[in-house]
């Protein structure tokens, strides 16, 4: 049975805080005290990482770690709602990053501040902003960032295989960084042929499935999918959304899949959507849809 392992952000920034902090800010002088806790009375979530530290130039404040799989429209007014509780608790100036993942499009311009005016009271709140995939992903082997291994494979130039490769290897050269090799793998899929990817590393799809991130997956994609669908009185959107799926990781879906899954429950369309991480090639998705 495969060990259970804590995937989520916490677990990710603990394994090397500062170094974590010294490169979100690039300030080589802070060292992390303490990893407090972001819980503010009725508001709690997975995603946030509240740091307190300290060096000689700055003194001791707190560094608000808020840890996006992708930006949301509403994530600057949570910023600036989760900075004023920080600063409220603990007494102390708060530094506030979002960090996201992956992009929504390429396109999309990500602002670093909230800003409101009603009857003439403002409200301005500005924050760092991170883009994963605009990070080096030499930068993580140069500055040893523990935490952002597991995302190499979708930082700037991480997508080839020996990059990948070089990031097992440092997951393995400590027994405490290689529960997070299903998570390196699930990022080589974005970026790798599924059978490239078993030939580097271990596919563990049953310690992943336990991970705060893989069920954010879920919720941003299929099960969001399903939720739009059911408020629309169908299940077209359920429907595009496995198609993409699987030409992302197959190529063109064939018209007969494509009828079948005309058949299909959003339910159904859900179950199928998670087991495309399973799957090896677009003969596993036949022979689902074949053994319903």
């Amino acid at each position: 049975m495969a060990k259970k392992a804590d995937l989520g952000s916490k677990r990710l920034i603990s394994l090397a805080p500062n170094n974590w902090v010294r490169w979100i800010t690039k300030n080589q002088t802070l060292e992390v005290q303490e990893i407090l806790s972001s819980e503010f009375q009725w508001i709690g979530r997975d995603n946030d990482v509240l740091l307190k530290v300290t060096s000689p130039d700055k003194g001791t404040f707190l560094i608000l770690n808020e840890l996006q799989l992708k930006y949301k429209k509403a994530m600057p007014l949570r910023i600036r709602a989760y900075t004023a509780l920080a600063e409220e608790k603990y007494s102390l100036p708060v530094y506030p990053v979002l960090i996201n993942i992956l992009p929504n499009s390429a396109q999309e311009v990500i602002p670093n501040f909230y800003e409101s005016e009603f009857e003439g009271i403002r409200s301005y709140q500005n924050y760092h902003v991170i883009n994963l995939w605009e990070v080096e992903a030499n930068l993580v082997f140069k500055q040893n960032i523990s935490s952002l291994l597991p995302f190499v494979p979708i930082l700037k130039g991480g997508g080839n295989e020996a990059i990948v490769t070089n990031a097992l290897v440092e997951l393995r050269k400590n027994d405490q960084l290689q529960d997070l090799e299903p998570l390196l793998s699930f990022f080589a899929s974005f970026v790798l042929e599924i059978p490239i990817v078993q030939k580097i590393m271990r596919w563990d799809m049953t310690v992943l499935r336990e991970s705060p991130w893989y069920q954010t997956i879920l919720q941003e994609g299929l099960v969001q999918g399903e939720q739009l669908g059911l408020q629309q009185g169908e299940k077209t959107e359920a429907i595009t959304l496995v198609n993409r799926l699987i030409k992302k990781r197959f190529g063109e879906v064939a018209d007969n899949l494509k009828f079948q899954m005309q058949d299909l429950s959003v339910e159904q369309l859900e179950l199928l959507g998670e087991s495309l991480f399973d799957f090896n090639s677009i003969n596993d998705v036949t022979n689902w849809l074949d053994n319903l």
